[in-house]
């Protein structure tokens, strides 16, 4: 697959939160989010979709990337009593959450389009000024879209006034990295990209993660 296009415009917000939790919630903590959470989420004004990834190779087992119209978002009193009035349901999964890791970020640099069946995240390092970040990533993205399987990637910026931390994060030695993420059309071509994507950028040994799409909504869909 090939670029479709290449942007270092800001095309929106997401919200990226990568959890675990223990066996014994597991059953309960799906259902929440398969059948309330989501759709909660979903159902903000200016929220555009909401997407749950399964870890193949990571250090969080689960993944939720929810994009919205534009980073302003997520200020919003709808967005801001959604976060503050969690429903019971809620508020006990969220205290269930493992060492959870929550993101708000600006969404740039993107190469390609669509979204593919895997999808690699990989830690960007932290300080590096957003344009400078931005033009790499276009160039990385350039590079991997000459190579089979690569669907889409591009940089998320976190926002650190938004990026609030949920009930059971660490805040100790916080770090709010940009990232990278690399959409492909299957787990083998995630894994190569991951490869070529950590090489060129001289990052051997970043953090990375490899994801399966579970299911999305959007909110055209409601």
């Amino acid at each position: 697959m090939h670029a479709s296009s290449s942007s270092t415009h800001p095309t929106g917000g997401v919200l990226f939160v990568a959890s675990d939790v223990a066996p014994v919630h597991d059953q309960d903590y799906n259902r929440w989010y398969d059948r309330e959470h989501v759709l909660e989420r979903v159902s903000i004004p200016g929220f555009v979709s909401g997407t749950r990834y399964v870890a193949i190779d990571a250090s969080k087992r689960y993944l939720g990337l929810y994009h919205t119209e534009s980073l302003a978002v997520f200020s919003t009193p709808a967005y801001r009593q959604a976060f503050a009035q969690q429903t019971p349901w809620s508020v006990s999964n969220l205290d269930r959450m493992l060492q959870p890791k929550r993101r708000v970020c600006q969404v740039l640099a993107h190469t390609g389009a669509g979204q593919g069946s895997a999808l690699v995240v990989i830690e960007l390092p932290e300080g590096s000024q957003v344009d400078a970040l931005a033009r790499q990533v276009l160039d990385l993205g350039a590079r991997l879209s000459e190579l089979d399987g690569f669907v889409h990637s591009c940089l998320y910026f976190p926002d650190e006034t938004l990026s609030t931390p949920l009930p059971q994060e660490a805040t100790q030695g916080r770090v709010l990295n940009p990232m990278l993420l690399i959409h492909a059309s299957s787990p083998a071509a995630a894994q190569m990209l991951r490869s070529q994507a950590l090489t060129h950028l001289g990052l051997g040994n970043a953090s990375s993660g490899l994801y399966a799409l579970g299911w999305q909504l959007h909110a055209a869909d409601l």
